[in-house]
């Protein structure tokens, strides 16, 4: 018998986010700052066949690796976040917002040779009509990562967990990652990481890793050529998920596979296919983030990886709902275990 997991005892929900107050993760990678600005569409240009957008304001929240320290931070988790900034306007405004929301930013270095990501969408009647990115997409030369390296070890002996956000914006190298797992193994703190498949890195021996379907098989080096509404009946994605088992040999791999939930793999046990409990989805961007922060969180908290795996698809849930890259607070997502 096929078994499917959705919910958790909200008993349960409640003992693990207060566990997570009193633990503190470290979150690692390419941050950004996504700029949002708003405004409506009632002509087309007479210059191109392009709409004109009738500015109405502008707002700027934390991105990439940032809005998974963001998530933590809303769940109440003690949070350090480490990257690269530029010496410049939006990286100042970007350490002000995550300051602001009580996320530890000594570990945020600014270096003058380098842009501040940014992420600029322009939104209209709720649809994004374009996105401008303004980025250095370089890898950290060897003194730059050992100025992040000396930072994150001052804190390493604290934390409870660890997550690298990779984007592909240079932050994380095979020489960073390589001593992260070496620091890690040695402390048995829990690594999480969220790949970029172009991004050629070495990912073996890692805690978790969370690929969406199309990374997962791209990790593979598979063609994705199925599709069933059973993902435990889909042959490609069991073969997928078996190659990363055996070839990466994470702890965990978790599957994000959108509308279909997410498929949690271990060795020596049968995947686990959880149906999403997403009810409305307006915007999927930033689920990602929402999905790595909220499993470390549940494993920092003493959850076991099902009911971490549980308690990250009910905040993928509730954030899909949201516009934007959005957080979600301790109260939703256990009201979201009560429905």
């Amino acid at each position: 018998m096929v078994v499917h997991y959705t919910t958790l005892p909200v008993a349960r929900v409640r003992k693990l986010l207060a566990a997570a107050c009193q633990a503190r993760v470290l979150v690692i990678g390419d941050v950004m700052l996504d700029q949002f600005i708003w405004g409506g569409v009632s002509r087309i240009s007479p210059e191109a066949p392009v709409p004109v957008v009738e500015f109405a304001r502008e707002s700027f929240m934390p991105g990439g690796a940032a809005n998974v320290a963001r998530n933590l931070a809303a769940l109440k988790v003690f949070t350090d976040v480490f990257g690269m900034v530029g010496r410049d306007e939006n990286g100042r405004r970007l350490k002000d917002l995550l300051c602001g929301q009580n996320i530890h930013c000594g570990g945020l270095l600014a270096n003058a040779a380098r842009l501040t990501s940014v992420k600029t969408r322009i939104v209209a009647h709720q649809q994004q009509v374009v996105r401008i990115d303004r980025e250095t997409r370089d890898g950290l030369d060897t003194r730059l990562t050992g100025r992040l390296l000396a930072e994150i070890k001052s804190k390493l002996p604290q934390a409870d967990a660890v997550i690298v956000g990779d984007y592909g914006k240079g932050v994380i190298t095979q020489p960073l990652l390589n001593e992260l797992k070496s620091l890690c193994r040695a402390r048995g703190v829990w690594l999480s990481f969220d790949p970029k498949p172009v991004h050629h890195l070495n990912l073996a021996g890692l805690s978790l890793i969370t690929p969406n379907r199309k990374e997962a098989f791209e990790l593979a080096a598979l063609l994705d050529e199925t599709r069933c509404p059973n993902p435990l009946a889909d042959k490609n994605l069991m073969l997928a998920a078996e190659r990363l088992l055996n070839e990466l040999r994470p702890a965990v791999l978790l599957i994000t596979l959108g509308e279909l939930g997410m498929l949690l793999c271990q060795h020596g046990q049968k995947p686990v296919h959880i149906p999403t409990v997403a009810q409305e989805v307006f915007d999927v961007s930033g689920a990602g983030d929402t999905v790595i922060a909220t499993f470390t969180l549940g494993i920092a908290a003493g959850a076991s990886p099902l009911e971490a795996a549980l308690l990250s698809n009910h905040a993928a849930g509730l954030v899909v709902g949201k516009v934007g890259t959005a957080t979600i607070s301790p109260e939703e997502l256990i009201n979201s275990f009560n429905r």
